[in-house]
C-alpha cells in the first residue's frame, strides 16, 4: 500500500497553485518533495492532510488522497490525525506552553478531551523529547526558545503522534548544518521503523543525501518523480530551476552531489506547461 494522490488541484482566488496532480509515495520511504519557491510543494502537503480548506483566500480543491488503501479526506479530523502527522513550516503554538506541553499536543488524538495523560503518553512525549535531543529544555517555555529550539519541539510533536505518514514542510529551517543532519537522520530513522516521510525541501543535496525518493514540482505540477538517481540529474533540474548542474559522487556514500552554476536568462529552456 501506498499515499496516493490522484487530480490533487488548489486554486486560490482564482490563481492555479496546485494543477492536476498524480502521486504516488512508495510506503517506509523517505520522499523528497522538491521544486522552487510558489510551485506548490507546502499546499500539496497541506492538500493531503486534510487541512487545505484553512489556507488563506477564496480557495477551492479537488482530488482524492488515499494512504494504505483509505480514503484520508473522507476520514474525521481525529482519526485522520491518527494517521497522518504534519509539520508546517512556520508552525506556531500561539498559547505559551512549555516544552513538554506543547510536544504532548501531539498525543491529542488519542486520548478523550478530559482524559488526563495515560503512561502511554508519558512514554510518547519522553521519547520524542530525546530524539529530538530537547529532553533538558522540557520545562523551558516554548516561547523563549531559539527558532531551531521551536522547530525540534514541533518535529518532536509529530514523532509523539505516532502516525504512520509524517508530513514536513521544510523541517530543517532556522538548523544549523549539525542539526539539519540530525533532523534529517531521525526522519530516516522513523522511516526504518515502520513510518512515511513526505519532506518539502529547499536543499536538493540535502534530499539527494536523505530521501529514498523525490517528487519535483513546478507551477503546480509534478514533473519528474522517482528514485534520487534518476530524478536529480541536469536534464530535469536545469529547465526548473533555470542553472547549470554538475552531478557528482559522494566519496564515502556515493550519492549524488550537486554544483550549480547560474544560466543566463537568455539562455533558460522552457519549462512544459
Amino acid at each position: 500500500m501506498t499515499l496516493e494522490v490522484r487530480g490533487g488541484a488548489w486554486r486560490v482566488d482564482g490563481t492555479v497553485v496546485l494543477d492536476d496532480v498524480d502521486l504516488t509515495v512508495p510506503v517506509g520511504t523517505v520522499t523528497g518533495l522538491l521544486g522552487p519557491n510558489g510551485s506548490g510543494k507546502s499546499t500539496l502537503l497541506r492538500l493531503v492532510a486534510g487541512v487545505g480548506g484553512s489556507l488563506p483566500g477564496r480557495a477551492s480543491g479537488a482530488g482524492t488522497v488515499r494512504w494504505r488503501g483509505v480514503d484520508l479526506l473522507a476520514l474525521r479530523p481525529r482519526d485522520r490525525a491518527r494517521r497522518v502527522a504534519l509539520v508546517e513550516q512556520d508552525a506556531r503554538t500561539e498559547v505559551d506552553l512549555s516544552v513538554r506541553d506543547a510536544v504532548a499536543l501531539g498525543r491529542t488524538p488519542h486520548r478523550s478531551r478530559w482524559a488526563v495523560d495515560s503512561a502511554a503518553d508519558v512514554a510518547a512525549v519522553d521519547a520524542a523529547l530525546a530524539a529530538v535531543e530537547l529532553t533538558a529544555l522540557a520545562d523551558r517555555r516554548f516561547g523563549t526558545l531559539s527558532g531551531g529550539e521551536r522547530q525540534r519541539v514541533h518535529l518532536a510533536r509529530a514523532l509523539a503522534q505516532e502516525a504512520d505518514l509524517l508530513l514536513l514542510d521544510e523541517p530543517t529551517n532556522h538548523l544549523d548544518i549539525q542539526a539539519q543532519l540530525t533532523a534529517l537522520r531521525l526522519v530516516q530513522g522513523s522511516a526504518g521503523a515502520g513510518s512515511t516521510a513526505v519532506v518539502a525541501l529547499h536543499d536538493l543535496n540535502l534530499a539527494a543525501a536523505h530521501c529514498d525518493h523525490v517528487v519535483l514540482l513546478s507551477r503546480g505540477r509534478v514533473v519528474a518523480a522517482g528514485p534520487v538517481a534518476d530524478v536529480l540529474v541536469p536534464e530535469v533540474i536545469d529547465p526548473v530551476y533555470g542553472v547549470t548542474t554538475t552531478v557528482l559522487r559522494h566519496p564515502v556514500t556515493d550519492r549524488p552531489v550537486l554544483a550549480f552554476a547560474a544560466t543566463s536568462p537568455s539562455a533558460l529552456p522552457s519549462v512544459p506547461a
